[in-house]
Order: structure tokens, then C-alpha cells, then sequence
């Protein structure tokens, strides 16, 4: 997902931004409510986490004028204020979910998991297969032939769209755009050393092989094993 994350408190940001990262994740950070605000009317996010008290403009402003011009993505509210009214006050004001500081990390990854699932249910597909390979976005695990295939983070994000997009030809650009988050190329060999690197634990030790590299055009996942693939 591409998350927007407001928070003011730089150490707990680079945090959040982190694990999220680690998790396979892109993430925009905003210190402070009116710039939050800018980037999620400017940007397309598929969730946006927000500090209840920030500079410039209060968190709870920023949901509010953000649902105020119909703008429905999920917002996860993060606040060191917990009791019933306030917990009231983030939801009636346009919050999906309100987690209260301190907070387990773990727990701050499964609230946005339930949102996207929830809010999303069009996209709330969690398990993709191609002939013997499989990916579970929930256990963030891959199997093939039966077999535990571990990969890096950005490994796991580049098979996931691949996966999403099986059968198609898909571009450098949109492996940049997606998968990267780069709008520029950045002149570097960057794909062709991860999709290298995830051919190898994917296709290596196997008797077909899953990932294509389209002359060219780009890059597919298909088995060509599957006259339906």
C-alpha cells in the first residue's frame, strides 16, 4: 500500500516509516497537519495514518476537511488522548479506526490491514497463484511446488505486482512507479539486479520457469504450461 503518514514527533514517524517499509509498504511523511493535508488532496494514498494533535493544522481538521470534499480513503487515527469521548470525537469526525498511544507496532499494522480489507473489498484479494507458485499478501509468505521461497521485502513487493498483473507484460516504468515509488528513472540498473535476484529463488531450482523478460517491452509472470494463463 501507499501509505500517507502525519505525525510531528520526527522519532516516532521514522518508526512507524520504517516498520512499514520493512513490511513492504511506501510511505510519505508530513510533520505537520496543514502539509499532511496538501499531500493527501494532491496524492493518491491507499491509507493515511494521522496524529490526533499536530502543528498548523489538528489531525482531526485534516479527516474532516478531507471527508468534507468526499475524499474516502482510510484513515487510521493515532492519539496519546483515549478515553470514550475523544475515541468518539476521531470517529465522528471521519476516522475508520482509532488506535491510542502507546501502541504495539504489530497491532498498528493489523488495524491497516482490516481497513484496506474492509474499505477496499474490490481489492481485498489476498492470495495469488500461477501454476505451482503461490503468495499469501497476509502471512507476506511464498511457496513453490510446496516449497518455502524467502524473499527480501522488496523482493516480495516486485513478485506481488508482477503476480497482480500475471499474464501482461509489465513495464519499467510501472515497476518504478509501483513497486520503486520513483515518477523519474533514476538511470540505475535497480530492476534488472532485483528481478535477477528474484528469478534466481523463484525459478532457479524448478523444471519451468515462471518469470519472463519480454524484449524490449518488459517483464511477465505466466505459465506456459497453462494454455489458460
Amino acid at each position: 500500500m501507499r501509505i500517507l503518514l502525519i505525525e510531528d514527533d520526527r522519532e516516532a514517524a521514522g518508526y512507524i516509516a520504517r516498520g512499514l517499509g520493512e513490511a513492504g509498504h511506501v510511505v510519505e511523511v508530513a510533520g505537520d497537519g496543514e502539509t499532511g493535508l496538501e499531500l493527501a488532496q494532491s496524492e493518491q494514498f491507499d491509507a493515511l495514518i494521522v496524529d490526533r494533535m499536530l502543528p498548523r493544522r489538528d489531525g482531526l481538521d485534516v479527516v474532516a476537511t478531507l471527508r468534507g470534499v468526499g475524499d474516502t480513503t482510510p484513515v487510521l487515527i493515532l492519539s496519546a488522548l483515549g478515553d470514550v469521548d475523544e475515541r468518539v470525537r476521531g470517529l465522528r469526525a471521519g476516522g475508520d479506526d482509532y488506535l491510542t498511544k502507546p501502541y504495539a507496532f504489530t497491532e498498528l499494522m493489523a488495524r491497516l490491514d482490516a481497513l484496506a480489507r474492509r474499505l477496499h473489498p474490490g481489492q481485498a484479494r489476498t492470495r495469488f497463484r500461477v501454476g505451482d507458485l503461490e503468495i499469501d499478501l497476509l502471512s507476506r509468505s511464498v511457496r513453490r511446488a510446496g516449497r518455502s521461497v524467502p524473499l527480501q521485502p522488496r523482493e516480495f513487493r516486485l513478485l506481488e505486482y508482477l503476480m497482480r498483473h500475471a499474464g501482461q507484460v509489465v513495464t519499467r516504468t510501472m515497476l518504478l512507479e509501483n513497486v520503486w515509488d520513483y515518477h523519474f528513472d533514476p538511470q540505475t540498473n535497480v530492476i534488472d539486479v532485483h528481478v535477477s535476484r528474484l528469478r534466481a529463488k523463484i525459478d532457479r531450482d524448478f523444471d519451468r520457469a515462471l518469470l519472463h523478460t519480454v524484449r524490449g517491452a518488459g517483464y511477465m509472470i505466466r505459465d506456459e504450461a497453462d494454455p489458460a494463463s
